[in-house]
């Protein structure tokens, strides 16, 4: 195979500092110690006169204004057409909240927020700008590997019929996990001339595995770190697939499988050392792909953003007096008073939040939906966090290689659950901003626009 591509590699260091507020959890969290550093990882994929880039950051869901701007400010440091870069959140939860509010909620950031967010849109452009500047001859070879037993299915059937989202390790009353799990670890791996391995991983699952105040970017990071220290002259960026109704939770765990865990708050089991065990199955993913990649000619890269339309998830006018209660009890400082516990709590605290956020509206939103063609290989970003099954079926599509799903790309809308589980419920569809069939529409959508890239 020729070397019929230029690629290039940048990272900068995105840590913020101790004081900030960590996203994740439906209470305030201040950051007081690093666990690991976090990073923005760009990767730049040239062939003849087009040029993309691929950045994903260690942030959890940055809004789209967010991403807007820093495609400006890398378009003005690289030259790069804002429609041909792709930016991603890995999804950590232990990372800082920052513009991770609806667009006309970005007032309501602190100042100390407000500065690192200016900060890290221009370390973002620095780590493209050096990601241009390392371009140099490489050709592109594609491979899968396997995870297992890191990826859970969060929903649950219980036995007196309803549904609940992460209902706690050993829990007697579980009849069975609802959903799919895809443990399919997705790789390119581009071999320059001059014997550097730049690799993209991809692997969906929530990392909401590290807990407490410490920031972390959870086993995604870590993944990255694993892979570089184990393949020499190698450098890794990684993507975070459809996660939506996943985690690392496994609720009758065997054996060794709490080893380094705690039941947190919420009645979930987390630990760092965990997020270092899912980091090593991932990376051992990778590995087991890597040297046996299949190498192909990559003709041209195409490059596809497009909007579309979807219905809101508005509530009824006779759901707002409870949601109105719910959300004054919770600000007040009482949620135990509320006949909620663990993970139904959090689920009903953000299910009144959904419903006062949309009881006037809007009807519909517009979506970002993102596709990238590299000869045979099709990247599709999905621009919040889909369901497992969304993923699954956007790489059934007859017509590419290989299909790679990502979230979280070029923004953070929220959940894309399937239809059935708007009927059974749980936390994903209690909380989604989009009316049931949502889930189905994306996969559609993915398949057109897999059409217009091939």
């Amino acid at each position: 195979m020729n070397y019929d591509l230029k690629v290039g590699f940048g990272r900068i260091d995105i840590t913020p500092p101790l004081g900030i507020d960590l996203l994740g959890y439906y209470h305030r969290r201040l950051a007081d110690g690093v666990l690991d550093n976090l990073e923005a990882n760009a990767l730049a994929i040239r062939k003849n006169d087009v040029t993309t880039l691929l950045v994903a950051i260690d942030n959890a869901c940055p809004a789209k204004y967010f991403m807007d701007e820093c495609k400006s400010r890398i378009k003005l440091s690289t030259g790069v057409k804002e429609s041909n870069i792709y930016i991603h959140a890995t999804h950590t939860h232990t990372g800082p909240k920052v513009a991770s509010k609806m667009d006309s909620d970005k007032q309501y950031l602190t100042s100390q927020e407000e500065l690192y967010e200016q900060v890290l849109i221009c370390k973002i452009a620095d780590a493209c700008k050096l990601a241009i500047d390392d371009l140099a001859p490489a050709k592109l070879g594609y491979g899968k590997g396997k995870a297992e037993r890191v990826a859970f299915n969060r929903r649950y059937l219980m036995k007196d019929g309803t549904t609940q989202t992460n209902p706690g390790v050993n829990n007697p009353n579980i009849e069975k996990a609802i959903g799919v799990v895809d443990e399919e670890v997705s790789v390119l791996r581009f071999l320059r001339e001059d014997g550097k391995s730049y690799v993209l991983g991809e692997f969906g699952n929530h990392p909401d595995v590290v807990g407490g105040n410490k920031i972390s970017g959870d086993w995604p990071t870590l993944t990255r770190s694993v892979f570089e220290k184990a393949i020499e002259n190698s450098k890794c960026i990684f993507f975070n697939g459809p996660q939506g109704d996943l985690n690392h939770v496994n609720v009758f765990p065997e054996k060794g499988d709490m080893n380094g865990m705690f039941i947190d708050f919420d009645n979930v089991s987390r630990g760092y050392s965990h997020a270092k065990h899912i980091a090593n199955v991932v990376a051992s993913g990778m590995m087991n792909a890597f040297e046996k990649v299949n190498f192909i000619d990559v003709d041209e890269i195409k490059c596809i953003q497009k909007t579309i339309e979807v219905k809101s998830n508005m509530p009824l006018p006779e759901e707002m007096e409870q949601a109105y209660y719910i959300q004054k009890m919770h600000k007040e400082g009482k949620d135990s008073e509320l006949p909620y516990k663990g993970m139904m709590l959090t689920t009903m605290v953000a299910d009144s939040a959904r419903k006062i956020k949309l009881e006037h509206g809007p009807e519909t939103f517009p979506l970002l939906m993102s596709g990238l063609k590299l000869g045979k290989v099709a990247i599709v970003g999905f621009p919040g966090e889909p369901f497992c099954k969304i993923g699954v079926e956007t790489k059934k599509y007859d017509g590419f290689d290989m299909v790679i799903p990502f979230c979280l790309t070029n923004e953070c809308a929220g959940y894309f659950p399937m239809q059935d589980s708007y009927d059974e419920g749980g936390y994903e569809s209690k909380t989604s901003s989009f009316k049931a069939g949502v889930g189905e529409r994306l996969i559609e959508e993915a398949h057109k626009l897999l059409d217009e890239l091939k």
